[in-house]
């Protein structure tokens, strides 16, 4: 075993021994270790830094309690974290997220494939992420807000423009944005950049919501470039019905692809004809409405409760798993190959369990993981705290481009680092590989801070 295949196992086996029960953190971190044996015996000096070590630690963990009262006068508590995980390209930059599930392991895994996420984007920003298991199904606007108050009246003491700036994610969308900037703005004073995602009357970024969803499918076309191909025709399974799902399907039918499924927690949906997007917009973002209502309303729609959209048995050219971690496991992998996909392109973090993303690359499938591939929101974001800073909004069509160009950018690094490294087309090491060295080499002149 070589020196550096040595030096991985051993920070691996003593995370393991640490965080034994942070399995979600634990699987981030054995994706992405192994890569990066052939970058550590081309640059030895990294390991002798211990750098692998050093960026797998947060710099700084914050865990809170969140009071908030009921619409009955009941006091409910949650708990509230902002994981900093790295700073060494700039301040931390990562979403929020309100979900049941919220514990210190997803945060953990997401902060930490955040780092290399913003490093891929070129743009001045470190890694983090935060949240609450709140969960905002089901609660009316004023419990939301109440909450969002209660969550920002701590997090504002920790974070700031220059510090750390959070964004949105699963379950915190414009409306919760709003309420978590107003609190902050009450508490500390009008620093428009110190959230993105907000909505476009106060500074927020034309096409940050469609940003996620758009750059999956950008990362993908450039891809098809390569091989003097494109969209048109093409069979497409997404999954999610959320901001990232539904900015895909629209990105892609807008290429030429015929998307036919979208899903949500309770079941799929299969439209053969295509999704009709501004049918899911008004079912999801006007109505915000369970997707058996697309089913009622369009005759070609078949809904299947209850179940995966990737158990689903029909033959498809593109998968761009939307939705959340882990959803696809290895069966689901090998019945997407089997039925003739091609590209995966995921627009979730880490949607594909490690087993599922290797038998993709075993078995010849283009796989786009999600630190490459879904990196537009968080590029959207850093572009708006750039007009944050210069007091300037931006027209669509310019957002729009950079985030092309970016999305273009991010592509060819994990195509020429994985090439670089004897691996083509593994864009895994590729993504991790070129994410990894610019943060490396920035901790190492900082002097491992």
């Amino acid at each position: 075993m070589s020196d550096a295949k040595s030096y991985v196992k051993k920070i691996q086996e003593q995370l393991h021994e640490k965080d034994p029960n942070q399995k979600e953190f634990l699987q981030a971190i054995d994706e992405f270790l192994p890569t990066m044996v052939p970058f550590l015996e081309k640059h030895p000096e990294f390991e002798e830094a211990n750098l692998l070590a050093l960026v797998s630690e947060p710099e700084r963990l914050i865990q809170f309690r969140v009071p908030w009262q009921d619409d009955k006068g009941n006091w409910q508590v949650n708990r509230g974290y902002r994981i900093q995980f790295n700073s060494a390209l700039g301040p931390y930059k990562g979403g929020l997220r309100f979900h049941p599930s919220v514990n210190l392991s997803i945060l953990k895994f997401l902060a930490f494939e955040q780092i290399f996420k913003n490093s891929l984007t070129g743009l001045p920003i470190g890694g983090g992420k935060g949240g609450s298991d709140f969960d905002p199904k089901g609660k009316s606007d004023s419990e939301i807000m109440r909450f969002c108050q209660s969550f920002m009246t701590e997090l504002a003491r920790h974070i700031g423009p220059d510090l750390d700036v959070p964004a949105g994610d699963i379950g915190v969308g414009g409306r919760e944005i709003g309420y978590l900037y107003g609190t902050y703005k009450r508490l500390k004073q009008y620093d428009a950049g110190v959230l993105t995602g907000k909505p476009l009357g106060f500074w927020g970024s034309k096409v940050r919501t469609e940003a996620t969803g758009y750059g999956a499918v950008y990362f993908v076309k450039h891809l098809l470039n390569d091989l003097k191909d494109d969209f048109n025709g093409k069979k497409v399974i997404v999954s999610g019905s959320g901001n990232v799902a539904i900015y895909a399907v629209e990105k892609l039918q807008e290429l030429g692809a015929n998307v036919v499924t979208v899903s949500d927690s309770n079941g799929f949906i299969y439209d053969e004809t295509g999704i009709d997007v501004s049918l899911l917009k008004e079912i999801k973002e006007v109505k915000r409405q369970r997707l058996t209502a697309y089913a009622e309303q369009k005759e070609s729609a078949q809904y299947f409760a209850g179940q995966s959209v990737w158990d689903f048995d029909t033959s498809a050219d593109l998968a761009f798993p939307c939705a959340t971690q882990n959803e696809i496991d290895l069966e689901q992998a090998k019945l997407l190959v089997k039925n003739g996909v091609k590209v995966v392109s995921e627009g979730a973090n880490m949607p594909s369990t490690l087993e599922a993303a290797e038998y993709f690359i075993e078995n010849g499938v283009l796989y786009c993981p999600g630190k490459a591939a879904n990196a537009g929101g968080v590029t959207v974001s850093a572009l708006e705290m750039s007009q944050n800073s210069q007091r300037l909004q931006w027209e669509s069509e310019e957002v729009d481009q950079k985030l092309d160009d970016i999305m273009k950018n991010i592509y060819e690094a994990c195509r020429d680092t994985a090439k670089e490294y004897g691996e083509e087309n593994n864009f895994v090491l590729g993504a991790n590989i070129a994410g990894f060295e610019k943060v490396a080499k920035a901790m190492l002149a900082q002097g491992l801070v």
